[in-house]
């Protein structure tokens, strides 16, 4: 999603990793067009996914032929319709779009990826009987909230992909910057990895590797078990992330008497303050509806959102709406 350098794709290719994952909507088009370029002459033997958000068949149809254009392929490993929230998204006008792509050869498995309300959308994945693989938002502020779903899932059958599983917080440290060497020094995103690795219900990650120095570590936490010191580091980041970090349960769903899509927005937040990716942040805070758009909750006298896992979410809001809206 954050990749701007081909080489770091490349590279990551020749050391053996095989799974890339983008889509329609990353960097406007440009990351599909990227990754494709880059996997060209590797094309039989990486599998590579990517997502729509078309709301209608004929959109999400419209959105793979694109998709299959910007990378210069005739298929894809793994087709996802993304960001499914609300398992009545999985109608059977979007189910039909899915099997229609792979019927016609152009999308070899079916899936779809989720932040939010997780448990109850790998629920109904597993229903319906269609769907091959599921990725999902899993990290270390999440304890075992989510793995009864994650087993569900593999012992369905259906490929469980692991995202956000730096728990977002990390990408505040720029290369280069103090907290970066800290965070580098202490082994906290090496940690990290290592944690959802542990899982064996996880069956590959997508961890976001935007340059050499991630890729290296990245690798090496394929290689190391997950250790009583790695517990203890990433005990100490939960402190420091705990308030700030959605995990996207869903239990704040229907607590805003405006109807917030509060997940959403803290994700869009996430972008900007702890990827460090503004413009992502902006042009997926775009996407929420109109209405959530122009509320403002510094207007309101108290907050009547309660977060179960303690995220102040009345002053990320406020934040989210002054750098986004």
């Amino acid at each position: 999603m954050l990749t701007s350098d081909p080489s770091v794709i490349e590279r990551a290719a020749e050391a053996g990793i095989n799974y890339f994952d983008t889509a329609r909507g990353y960097q406007g088009g440009n990351n599909e067009r990227m990754v494709g370029a880059a996997l060209k002459s590797r094309r039989k033997q990486v599998y590579i996914s990517t997502k729509t958000h078309g709301s209608t068949k004929q959109a999400a149809l419209a959105d793979l032929e694109t998709s299959l254009r910007e990378m210069g392929t005739d298929y894809v490993d793994v087709w996802c319709l993304h960001a499914v929230g609300d398992p009545n998204r999985l109608t059977e006008e979007m189910l039909d779009a899915l099997e229609t792509a792979k019927k016609e050869g152009k999308a070899r498995f079916l899936g779809l990826s989720t932040h939010s309300n997780q448990a109850g959308v790998i629920e109904a994945a597993i229903k319906t009987g269609k769907i091959d693989v599921v990725i999902v938002a899993y990290n270390f502020t999440m304890f075992k909230t989510l793995e009864p779903a994650l087993e569900a899932a593999a012992k369905a059958g259906l490929g469980v992909v692991a995202m956000k599983t730096m728990a977002g917080g990390f990408r505040k440290a720029r290369p280069g910057s103090d907290l970066h060497a800290k965070l580098n020094r202490e082994g906290a995103m090496l940690a990290a990895l290592k944690w959802v690795l542990r899982n064996p219900n996880v069956h590959t990650t997508i961890p976001s590797m935007t340059d050499m120095e991630q890729l290296e570590e990245n690798l090496r936490a394929m290689t190391e078990p997950f250790s009583e010191a790695d517990e203890k580091i990433l005990a100490r980041r939960l402190k420091e992330i705990g308030p700030l970090y959605c995990r996207g349960c869903n239990g704040c769903a229907s607590q805003c008497p405006h109807g917030l899509p509060i997940p959403d927005m803290l994700r869009c937040l996430m972008y900007a303050e702890g990827y460090g990716e503004f413009a992502l942040a902006r042009e997926q805070f775009l996407t929420l509806p109109a209405s959530a758009r122009m509320v403002r909750c510094a207007d309101c006298d108290r907050c009547a959102v309660r977060c179960p896992n303690g995220v102040r979410v009345a002053e990320r809001l406020v934040r989210a709406q002054e750098w986004l809206a």
